[in-house]
C-alpha cells in the first residue's frame, strides 16, 4: 500500500497548509470530478491502528497533487504516532460511481380465532429497516457530491478572497465505523468530497463521503438497511473537537 514516512507526511500537511490562501494554486490541485481511492490493505490498517469512536484524514501535497493521509487516533483524540501513513492521491474514477441503498421491509401479518373459530382480529403491521451503522441516504450522497462539482471551486474562491483561507479544511474527523462495512468482501473505498449546509455554523461546509466497494454489492443476503455510503465527515476548521 502507498504510505508516507513521518518526515513526508509532515511535509505534505505543511505544503497543503502553506497553500490554503492560493486560489489558483488550489484550482490546479483540485479537478471538482476526482475522488481519493483507499484500498482494502489500508482500510484494514486503520481498524487495526485506531483507538478512538473517529478517525482523521489529513489533507496534504505530494509531488504537486493532493492527497488524503489516513492517521490514527488514541482514546482522547489525540494522535498515534506511527512509522508508515497510509494515502491515497485524489485522482479521476476509473469507472462509474455505484451508490447503492438496500432496504427490506417486513411485515407480520396477526390472525386471531375465537375457540368456536370465529375471526376475531386481522391485522397486519410493517416493520421499517433498522440500520446498525452510520450511513446516509443515498440522494443526500449525490446531492452532495454534485453541489461539490458545480460550486466546490466557488467555495474555494470565496474562502481565499474574502478569509485568505483561515477557513479552509486541513483535515477531516471522520467515523470509524465507516471502516466497518455490513458485508465482507470489501475491495476498496472511494472518498468524494461533498458539500452540505450546517445549520450550526450558517453556512455550507466541505466533507468526506465513504463509498464502499464489494465483490458483490448486491448478495447482500442481510434483513437490515445496506447501503454502500456511509457517514458525514467533520472538516477541520472549524469543527475541531481535539485541538
Amino acid at each position: 500500500m502507498n504510505t508516507f514516512t513521518r518526515e513526508q507526511y509532515d511535509v505534505a500537511i505543511a505544503d497543503w497548509t502553506n497553500c490554503c490562501g492560493n486560489y489558483t494554486a488550489i484550482k490546479n490541485l483540485i479537478p471538482m470530478n476526482y475522488v481519493f481511492n483507499f484500498d482494502s490493505e489500508q482500510i484494514d490498517w486503520m481498524k487495526n491502528v485506531n483507538k478512538n469512536t473517529e478517525f482523521c484524514t489529513e489533507i496534504g501535497i505530494y509531488r504537486d497533487q493532493l492527497v488524503a493521509i489516513l492517521c490514527p487516533l488514541d482514546p482522547l483524540g489525540q494522535k498515534i504516532i506511527v512509522a508508515d501513513y497510509p494515502y491515497s492521491v485524489l485522482s479521476e474514477l476509473e469507472g462509474d460511481l455505484n451508490l447503492v441503498e438496500t432496504e427490506q421491509y417486513t411485515v407480520v401479518k396477526n390472525a386471531i380465532l375465537s375457540k368456536d373459530l370465529r375471526t376475531v382480529d386481522d391485522s397486519s403491521d410493517m416493520y421499517w429497516p433498522i440500520s446498525n451503522k452510520p450511513m446516509m441516504e443515498q440522494d443526500k450522497a449525490v446531492e452532495a457530491i454534485e453541489s461539490w462539482r458545480n460550486e466546490g471551486m466557488n467555495w474555494f474562491y470565496r474562502e481565499c478572497s474574502e478569509f485568505e483561507g483561515s477557513r479552509i479544511f486541513r483535515k477531516f474527523y471522520v467515523p470509524s465505523e465507516n471502516l466497518n462495512p455490513p458485508k465482507p468482501g470489501l475491495t476498496n473505498m472511494i472518498c468524494s468530497f461533498g458539500l452540505k449546509f450546517s445549520d450550526v455554523y450558517q453556512r455550507v461546509l466541505p466533507t468526506l463521503i465513504f463509498i464502499s466497494f464489494y465483490q458483490d454489492l448486491e448478495n447482500t443476503g442481510s434483513v437490515e438497511k445496506i447501503s454502500n455510503t456511509y457517514d458525514w465527515s467533520q472538516p477541520c476548521p472549524p469543527l475541531c473537537p481535539y485541538m
